[in-house]
């Protein structure tokens, strides 16, 4: 049987996609760049061309996922009324539903990234980036001092904790995203 040439683009995606079913079946710490070529039924050249280690590969699987958030993001507000609630409800139905779409084999990836200064600074650079999206998003508003430091620490940090509830089904996504919107409503609002 031949095996089929898929373009450099189409491969990536091909690896990225069996690199998050090997962490889904196996866990994250079964992921190294040959069971991914093992997995993906090409050979280990093949999968070093894209990925010069499994540090830049779970960098990859880690910048998919922040990509994909992006985007939820984005089209969450499209259709989001223009208030400081419809931002929230945004925001709150984006975060949330991205962790449930990618599930648990996220929380391997983030505690592979947390192993490593260098995977640490990949993590904590799209953490800002997305903060960044989130603050100015919100900004408008909040009080003339805009949202303190603290007060979007802890919109993040109920972010996750109420994303991994939803995702280990300790709460329904709904009570998650409904409980992150009201959190930042209250959040932005006494800033």
């Amino acid at each position: 049987m031949a095996r089929t040439r898929l373009s450099r683009s189409d491969r990536y995606d091909q690896l990225v996609e069996v690199s998050w079913a090997l962490v889904r079946a196996e866990g994250a710490d079964a992921l190294t760049l040959g069971r991914l070529a093992e997995h993906a039924g090409v050979a280990k050249p093949v999968v070093y061309s894209h990925f010069a280690s499994r540090a830049e590969l779970l960098a990859a699987l880690f910048t998919e996922f922040d990509d994909r958030q992006t985007v939820m993001l984005e089209e969450s507000l499209r259709s989001a009324p223009d208030s400081l609630n419809g931002r929230a409800q945004a925001i709150a139905d984006s975060y949330v539903g991205c962790a449930l779409a990618q599930g648990r084999e996220l929380t391997g990836v983030l505690a592979a990234l947390e192993g490593s200064p260098e995977l640490e600074q990949v993590k904590r650079t799209a953490e800002r980036a997305y903060s960044e999206r989130c603050r100015s998003i919100l900004d408008p508003y909040s009080g003339s001092g805009g949202i303190s430091a603290p007060s979007f620490t802890a919109i993040f940090g109920a972010a996750e904790a109420l994303s991994q509830a939803a995702v280990s089904g300790t709460l329904a996504p709904e009570d998650a995203t409904g409980e992150l919107a009201r959190l930042i409503v209250a959040a932005v609002g006494k800033d």
